[in-house]
């Protein structure tokens, strides 16, 4: 088949094309961590109708023993660690600090603004088709999945930071003193009821796996200190769950009395601290994995549109259980005769309906956006500072909008992440400043 009549490269092609330097253990460990996120909310979500009411749960609140899985598969913070990883030999310093975070921030918000523009036509018109209390739920939950994006911005502004730990006597401090504020931080929220707001200061977990990414490029922590880490870390986790006052679930549910992802806890930064020391470990045997020409194809498919995957799988979720909801065959209960099959039944229909989407939305992800795409600050100065104040700015916004979704305080939220991303846009196409215009 011709090259230009092909939806996907070669396999030959993709390798061909493929730098000699590239890392690829950090590209199968962020599309891994990906799929398993897919399959993880899929295998998790339970929802029913009743009076119509939409009931969105989650499997983990139903048996409670699976939330020990959840200490193996709650793999978010390799996000983290392969974000950060991939990207640290890109900044040096001298360079924008603005124009930098820009580049990125273009092609993460770029499929956002698309994912958005569904929301706000579905959500117009499922107002006038379902019943308030089906609609609401709807509206809440189709943007929980930017609390990443929110975060992941806000850890990549600070990379110019994290880059400073160049020694392993670094890297050990700024461990210690992240970990020394969370505990803190934990220790003052959990025994002052006025100060319960001082948890949200513990978003700074998601610093951690960032800086173990800094770790890993700069060879700060080799395969067999990763071991040893990963399971003292475990040990400690396993202490603070046991005499603490933690709770099972590293992900949401909402039986727990005191969750840990939101605001994150101790025992999410423990476990962020184990599991990216695990990885580089196990770097040099995906690395070696990586090289057959498949298993790279695969991968940099894969990766080549993993916030398409990332966001679309939701509304593809939800308008599965809605269907099956309405038909009468719910999945709410796992004691219901037939839940298992129709849990078979879900899962390869989200592999054949996420399948067809990535392939169909994955070019909005890969095409330049018009107005949006192309912006440049090309310096260090106030208009640097600028620009990289307003991502931070919408990078926190769009965290904080998932607490109430498309609806509430949740629009208002989502109003001032695009209003910073604008004004972030328009700025970096301002007239270049003297400083600028000589570098």
């Amino acid at each position: 088949m011709p090259p230009a009549t092909r939806m996907f490269p070669s396999p030959a092609e993709v390798t061909a094309g493929t730098p000699a330097g590239r890392d690829r253990a950090i590209d199968v460990i962020r599309i891994t961590a990906l799929l398993a996120v897919v399959l993880g909310h899929t295998l998790m979500a339970t929802s029913t109708l009743r009076d119509d009411v939409f009931i969105w749960d989650n499997l983990l609140a139903e048996v409670p023993a699976f939330q020990a899985l959840t200490w193996i598969f709650q793999i978010m913070p390799l996000f983290f660690f392969a974000g950060v990883a991939a990207c640290l030999d890109s900044w040096r310093p001298g360079l924008s600090w603005g124009g930098w975070l820009l580049r990125r921030c273009t092609r993460l918000y770029r499929p956002v603004f698309y994912y958005l523009a569904f929301w706000g036509v579905a959500l117009t018109a499922l107002r006038f088709m379902v019943p308030v209390h089906v609609y609401e739920p709807i509206a809440g939950i189709s943007v929980q999945l930017l609390w990443f994006l929110g975060a992941y911005v806000l850890v990549l502004a600070a990379v110019p930071l994290l880059s400073r730990v160049r020694t392993t006597g670094r890297l050990i401090a700024a461990m210690a003193v992240m970990y020394g504020v969370i505990a803190t931080v934990d220790v003052i929220r959990l025994n002052v009821e006025s100060f319960s707001a001082l948890g949200y200061v513990n978003t700074v977990v998601w610093l951690l796996p960032g800086l173990l990414g800094v770790a890993y490029r700069r060879g700060l922590l080799r395969p067999r200190a990763g071991v040893t880490l990963g399971a003292a870390m475990f040990a400690v986790n396993v202490v603070l769950m046991w005499l603490g006052p933690y709770e099972l679930s590293l992900v949401g549910v909402e039986t727990q009395q005191l969750k840990n992802m939101s605001p994150p806890s101790l025992l999410l930064a423990g476990h962020a601290i184990m599991l990216c020391p695990l990885a580089i470990a196990a770097a040099p045997a995906i690395s070696r994995w990586a090289r057959r020409p498949r298993v790279w194809w695969l991968t940099a498919i894969g990766n080549s549109g993993a916030m398409t995957l990332y966001l679309w799988h939701m509304p593809v979720l939800l308008g599965m259980h809605l269907t099956f909801d309405y038909l009468g065959f719910p999945r709410f209960d796992p004691a219901a005769t037939g839940f298992i099959a129709l849990s078979i039944v879900q899962v390869v229909m989200m592999v054949v309906l996420v399948g067809a989407a990535f392939i169909a939305l994955r070019p909005l992800e890969n095409s330049p956006l018009p107005y949006w795409d192309g912006g440049a600050v090309t310096g260090p100065g106030g208009r640097s500072a600028l620009v990289g104040t307003l991502l931070c700015v919408a990078g926190a916004a769009t965290l904080v909008s998932v607490n109430w979704g498309l609806k509430e305080d949740g629009l208002w939220c989502v109003a001032a992440m695009l209003a910073a991303l604008v004004a972030a846009r328009i700025s970096s196409s301002l007239t270049l400043t003297r400083r600028e215009a000589a570098l």
